[in-house]
């Protein structure tokens, strides 16, 4: 039987219980985390708690534990299992209240954890990429809070389901955001490209270290806005997430990207990334 953490207590899930009048269940009213493990390591900690930290300031939200008391909760989570990848999904809302459209006074959030093992992209998506459709970006203005009122990144997602993808790439007035439930990098004449951070993409841990090895390893790496005519013309394309890792997109809207094949600059990158994993593993790196 899985264990959770829900407001102090670990208990089995099927006796985990949160009130309808829950502000997360009534307005969505909070934020998320998705923290990946390897090898019993919680990957980068620190950057998801800065990220969770101005996620609930955005919302007028007090962090409810210490950096300290997560590593302690997520551990306990975590168990013994070492040897199988996992993710940690946190959810803080506001907590429960009557319903009303203010913020309620004195009111004591719902913490929620668990851990799960973490689900690989299959080696054929590796080794062939996935295709990718564009949508409009009908989501709000604030997309740097990870909220967990996620329904139109719900239905853009769908939107590329059903017409056989992976992934939607998201774009405002002209210009490519993000993906659905990804970032978005583009390689144009060797060049790394990524939109900028801002309130119309999510922060993502993943896209930041991408950022940091490119540099690292003086690969060119500019974040600027990715006008889709760049898109459309772009050598490779790659979506990051902290589970889906780096992942090749060669095929958008029905037409091929570059050669249609996942290109040299994934491969070394990819290289480059799974090196950083080992060596965190192996207490080498931060």
């Amino acid at each position: 039987m899985q264990h959770v953490y829900l407001n102090g207590e670990f208990l089995p899930s099927d006796r985990a219980r949160v009130s309808v009048f829950d502000r997360g269940f009534i307005f969505g009213d909070g934020v998320y985390e998705v923290i990946p493990v390897f090898g019993g390591r919680l990957f980068r900690l620190p950057h998801h708690l800065s990220r969770l930290d101005a996620s609930l300031a955005a919302i007028h939200l007090r962090n409810p534990h210490t950096a300290q008391e997560w590593n302690t909760i997520f551990t306990r989570l975590l168990g013994k299992n070492e040897t199988e990848d996992q993710s940690i999904y946190l959810q803080i809302t506001r907590g429960v209240a009557p319903r009303d459209h203010a913020f309620p006074p004195n009111i004591t959030p719902t913490v929620f954890a668990y851990a799960q093992p973490l689900k690989y992209s299959p080696p054929e998506e590796l080794a062939q990429g996935v295709a990718a459709v564009t949508a409009a970006d009908i989501r709000w203005q604030r997309c740097d809070i990870k909220a967990i009122a996620l329904l139109a990144n719900a239905l853009l997602r769908q939107q590329a389901i059903d017409q056989g993808a992976a992934e939607a790439i998201l774009v405002r007035d002209g210009v490519v955001t993000e993906g659905a439930a990804s970032n978005i990098f583009v390689v144009k004449s060797g060049r790394l490209v990524t939109a900028p951070k801002g309130p119309f993409i999510l922060p993502g841990i993943t896209r930041d270290l991408v950022v940091e090895i490119a540099r690292a390893n003086s690969i060119a790496c500019d974040e600027l806005p990715v006008k889709i005519e760049m898109l459309r013309s772009a050598d490779e394309v790659w979506l990051t997430s902290s589970t889906k890792e780096i992942l090749p997109i060669t095929r958008i809207d029905g037409q091929p990207v570059g050669s249609g094949k996942p290109g040299p600059m994934h491969a070394r990158m990819f290289a480059l990334y799974k090196e950083y994993k080992q060596a965190f593993i192996q207490g080498k790196a931060d």
